[in-house]
């Protein structure tokens, strides 16, 4: 039996490669240097035509219904979106009405988005923690936002994000009983 953190996260872009994906990765990389994790990625461009066919959870193939049960059995999930005409996919929004209705109550989930600009930011404050609450899931009170300009070449290349992802998992990690460190010290 293993004590591991047992992480899901969600890549909610449909295109590779993808922002969206290497932001889940370095918020999932730095959760890594401070709890033990095992870690599952569903990446929602893999499972995208299934995933979209299907009217009710009964209708999904045994595959995709074993991403949606790992979602509902994380300890932890991390949430990464792009940002659409100012709001997360559809059919991000379609694989949640197939979670069940009480699978996520009091799950930590940590949000993540990508845009073209600052103006999207406010999608997980309006958009993605309304959703999750729904759910009466824990959304954790830092979230990453990122932009085009925070990336070259599909690889994060801001200090700023670099921060704020480390923020975010410093302050997850007491959640699970590993102590925080501080990023800075203010004299």
């Amino acid at each position: 039996m293993s004590n591991a953190l047992q992480v899901v996260v969600v890549s909610g872009g449909a295109y590779s490669p993808s922002r969206t994906l290497v932001l889940a990765k370095a918020i999932l990389d730095e959760l890594q240097t401070r709890l033990t994790i095992e870690s599952r990625l569903i990446e929602l461009g893999t499972i995208a035509r299934q995933l979209g066919g299907a009217l009710s959870r009964q209708e999904l193939s045994p595959e995709v219904d074993a991403e949606i049960q790992a979602i509902e059995n994380a300890d932890l999930l991390i949430i990464a979106t792009p940002v659409y005409r100012g709001s997360y996919p559809g059919l991000l929004k379609h694989l949640f009405d197939l979670v069940d209705i009480n699978g996520l109550i009091d799950t930590p989930v940590l949000l993540a988005a990508t845009g073209g600009s600052d103006r999207h930011a406010l999608v997980l404050e309006h958009q993605l923690r309304p959703l999750f609450s729904f759910f009466q899931a824990l959304t954790l009170p830092i979230g990453v936002y990122a932009t085009e300009s925070d990336f070259a070449n599909y690889q994060i290349i801001s200090e700023p994000l670099q921060a704020r992802i480390r923020l975010a998992a410093e302050r997850a990690a007491p959640l699970f009983g590993a102590s925080a460190t501080p990023l800075l010290k203010i004299a």
